[in-house]
């Protein structure tokens, strides 16, 4: 192990954005638990069951694409709904019509609250990179960019695959390993040497199936066992546990 506490012959780190990074995480649950509710009310009336930003959250829609999160947990309710085009309105009821409602709902939170990274991630990035080792942010969201600029890091990562990258280079998202091995194709390090960090279970699938040398669960919100389930080899709470010195 080396002093960051990865494999030796590690040479770059692909970390997942929100959760990993930015504490954009539970605005995500919060905007997808709006846009559902208000969906499943309008469908089944007052005894909807709502969206549940814990379990709904991770098992159907952390981590994916956002049209495959609208499926996926719609499909978890037996519920189908035509795609629709990608610039639907917000208030029609497609498959992209949902997810664009969602988009709409999570930069109006975004712009109120801020963004802010984690300071423990921040500073295990900056460590990373004065060890030498490649860095790359690989996220489904479209907002990547703006968020790395909002929180004030977009300087420390090389490499950026996100969703409006996946989406012109028609890369299938996690739980597929796409998206993370375009990263290390870019910084020319094949997944044998390269690390991932995710917060959700469809990045850690990713990781395992696109046999990384090492896959680093970050666990945010009290889900170590399943993390290690789809694929972590560790999990940490904080990025700053993988430093050797923790002052």
């Amino acid at each position: 192990m080396t002093k960051l506490c990865l494999p030796d012959g590690i040479r770059a780190c692909l970390f997942d954005l929100d959760g990993v990074l930015t504490r954009t995480a539970v605005v995500h649950a919060a905007a997808w638990k709006q846009m559902f509710d208000e969906y499943l009310r309008r469908r089944d009336g007052p005894s909807y069951r709502p969206f549940d930003s814990g379990r709904d959250y991770d098992e159907y829609v952390d981590g994916r694409p956002r049209a495959d999160g609208v499926r996926t947990f719609l499909a978890s309710r037996g519920i189908e709904l035509p795609d629709g085009e990608p610039d639907d309105p917000p208030d029609r009821d497609t498959v992209h019509g949902l997810g664009n409602r969602k988009n709409i709902l999570v930069l109006e939170k975004i712009r109120k609250e801020g963004v802010e990274a984690y300071p423990g991630s921040v500073r295990f990035v900056e460590a990373v990179r004065a060890e030498g080792l490649r860095t790359a942010v690989v996220s489904s969201s479209a907002n990547c960019r703006d968020v790395l600029i909002a929180a004030g890091i977009e300087h420390l990562f090389e490499v950026r695959i996100d969703g409006v990258v996946a989406a012109e280079r028609k890369l299938p998202g996690k739980p597929h390993p796409d998206t993370f091995l375009e990263a290390g194709r870019e910084l020319a390090v094949g997944p044998e040497a390269a690390a991932v960090f995710e917060d959700a279970l469809a990045g850690m699938e990713a990781g395992r199936s696109g046999h990384f040398g090492y896959v680093v669960g970050v666990d945010r919100v009290g889900q170590a066992d399943a993390l290690r389930a789809h694929g972590a080899d560790i999990v940490v709470k904080d990025l700053a546990e993988l430093l050797e010195d923790h002052s």
